[in-house]
């Protein structure tokens, strides 16, 4: 019996009927599977799942939707496949809502008690109580062997700068990936949380995840209430972290956005 069929046996009690392969990310494997029994299920294969599996569950429990988890095997995790439905005029408010329930769940430190990776790039989260610290330490200098050599003193002397511009403290829980991407209206509209990299940080970093590529949809903003006086100047901080793994990832095509924030946070 392959990985897949026992993991599905053993979690769900049956084995599957048919797996149509799915566009996934670049961790793991993804597949729709419709078991022997007619359910209709998500399977996900990667090395990291196992840690997606326990940051979905933290999302789900601070009150946010997520995919219904059935729990994960060798490496396998098995979870609700949501049939994508269309958006309603609620759905965005509705996503400003239920992001703004996630970030008023609080940890006791910045960081994530393992670490985690976007492709080949790895993600460093062991917990600090120092955010600006955090923000330099684990998102913004790790990157500095990789960059162009006009980029390289810019970043760190930003990263000098933070405890000018970045709350001391930041504890809310973070979807930590958060591009429309990572979105899926499921039954009435209401939009879940998908390949979550979470952590514990502020809550304007996914906000200036959320906008970095097309922006949310209407109502979201409302929904999502009012942001602490100087967002403007934090957002060109955080969105540079994204900015950064897609230089390191796809390369010279992104030099231009990292150096647009840079200059925005005054780098």
């Amino acid at each position: 019996m392959d990985a897949l069929s026992a993991a599905c046996t053993a979690l769900l009690g049956s084995a599957p009927r048919s797996i149509e392969a799915l566009h996934g990310g670049d961790l793991s494997e993804v597949s729709r599977v419709v078991l022997q029994d007619g359910r209709t299920l998500v399977a996900k294969a990667g090395p990291l799942v196992a840690r997606e599996g326990r940051m979905l569950a933290a999302i789900r429990a601070a009150g946010a939707p997520v995919p219904e988890l059935f729990g994960e095997q060798a490496g396998i995790l098995l979870m609700e496949a949501l049939d994508a439905a269309p958006e309603t005029p609620r759905s965005w408010p509705q996503f400003g809502e239920d992001l703004a329930r996630l970030h008023t769940h609080r940890g006791t430190q910045s960081g994530w008690a393992e670490d985690y990776a976007f492709g080949t790039v790895p993600i460093a989260n062991a917990p600090l109580d120092d955010w600006p610290r955090f923000w330099a330490e684990r998102r913004l200098l790790p990157f500095l062997p990789h960059l162009p050599t006009a980029l390289a003193p810019r970043l760190e002397r930003l990263s000098t700068r933070l405890a000018e511009r970045l709350p001391d403290t930041a504890t809310s829980l973070l979807h930590g990936d958060l591009w429309r991407g990572n979105t899926l209206a499921g039954r009435g509209g209401r939009i879940h949380l998908i390949d979550p990299a979470s952590y514990y940080g502020d809550g304007e970093v996914d906000l200036a995840m959320l906008h970095l590529f097309g922006g949310p949809g209407p109502g979201f903003t409302e929904g999502y209430g009012p942001l602490a006086p100087g967002w403007q100047a934090r957002r060109a901080v955080y969105s540079l972290f994204p900015a950064l793994v897609h230089l390191r990832l796809f390369g010279e095509g992104y030099r231009g956005m990292v150096e647009r924030f840079l200059t925005n946070a005054g780098a």
